[in-house]
């Protein structure tokens, strides 16, 4: 069974363009149905971007 992927952020923000690739759910067979599987992938994209622009934000701050 694979792991999830990482909630730390996006290692490059070109990346962001391919999170249907990126983003793996160990728990997708056990998933009651397609539609909950994709719900969670979806919030999961959302959480792993948002992850990624916080680090983007904080890096943006250190350099001014």
């Amino acid at each position: 069974m694979g792991k999830r992927t990482p909630q730390d952020g996006l290692p490059h923000w070109e990346e962001a363009q391919h999170l249907d690739d990126i983003v793996m759910d160990k728990r997708e067979a056990k998933r009651a149905n397609k539609a909950k599987a994709k719900r969670r992938n979806r919030r999961y994209e959302n959480r792993l971007l948002r992850g990624t622009i916080d680090i983007l934000d904080l890096h943006d701050e250190d350099e001014q």
